[in-house]
């Protein structure tokens, strides 16, 4: 089975103009990012990658710890994307996510420990994260704890 997705853009001109893009659900502004010379303008590549990347592994940890029956009381997550710019080249170099996962307050050691693997496995079951393995560097910071 394919699911397909549909992206429509319009775009207003040379490279420091700003367009519009529509996907399912997604409407927003796009240009080139300021740090990146451009007028900064809505959202960029950069950040759209780090969202797909982002919010796909953070489904897919939900989905992971769901099956797992773990006593998941929180789930939160904060992602990192690092661009290199060598002789104005522009590399999308690594991506860190930095889960935080709270167990119920009677979780047991096992319990933390299965969470701490599964904030791992989630990277490499990730739908983006293997679309983009071999050309940007992955990895998790993960703190998991217990529901005070």
């Amino acid at each position: 089975m394919e699911h397909t997705f549909l992206l429509k853009a319009d775009w207003n001109g040379g490279r420091n103009s700003d367009g519009r893009i529509e996907a399912g659900q997604l409407r927003t502004a796009i240009s080139i990012p300021a740090e990146m010379g451009g007028p900064g303008v809505g959202t960029n590549p950069d950040e759209m990658l780090l969202g797909a990347a982002a919010t796909c592994y953070l489904i897919t940890l939900a989905a992971m710890m769901e099956r797992a029956s773990l006593p998941v009381a929180s789930l939160g997550l904060e992602s990192e994307g690092i661009v290199d710019v060598t002789n104005n080249i522009f590399t999308y170099r690594r991506i860190v996510h930095r889960p935080w996962v709270q167990l119920a307050a009677d979780a047991s050691e096992s319990q933390i420990e299965q969470a701490l693997r599964l904030t791992e496995q989630a990277e490499t079951s990730c739908m983006i994260s293997r679309a983009v393995a071999g050309n940007v560097a992955l990895s998790t910071e993960p703190v998991v704890e217990r529901a005070s």
